[in-house]
């Protein structure tokens, strides 16, 4: 007899566990100075993009499809494009991620592989190379 596999999101625990990674995620780009630079291109209430960022992660995690539903295919590249993401908000958004996922996730080979494919979609993230500046307008939520 064959055990199903569950998927990410079964593992994290549903709804509750991906929102508890999304809200230690969101709280450590508030908190931590190292994460300044990537908190400057977002709005300054993250509640907007928290939501956003429940609803992709419920899908791509093999949940429910909300954000798809909601907002058709999610484009994240497409949808960054407006803002400068360069390798230094990429590796602080990563700081952040890799930090929440230690913090939330208990299960260390699921934990593994959640860094592994965060990375993977940070570096597909990056739009610019070079000094990061300022300036970048803050983001609307996507």
């Amino acid at each position: 007899m064959n055990t199903p596999t569950l998927s990410p999101y079964d593992r994290l625990g549903g709804e509750a566990g991906v929102r508890r990674l999304v809200e230690r995620f969101y709280a450590l780009m508030d908190e931590l100075p190292e994460a300044y630079t990537v908190r400057q291109i977002h709005p300054e209430s993250l509640a907007g993009s928290a939501d956003s960022l429940l609803k992709f992660l419920s899908g791509w995690f093999g949940g429910p499809p909300l954000y798809t539903a909601e907002k058709g295919h999610p484009r994240l590249r497409m949808r960054h494009l407006p803002y400068r993401v360069g390798p230094v908000e990429r590796d602080e958004w990563m700081l952040c991620m890799r930090q929440a996922l230690a913090e939330t996730v208990d299960d260390a080979p699921l934990r593994a592989v959640l860094e592994k494919a965060f990375a993977d979609m940070a570096d597909h993230m990056v739009n610019t190379t070079g000094e990061t500046c300022a300036c970048s307008a803050p983001a609307t939520s996507a």
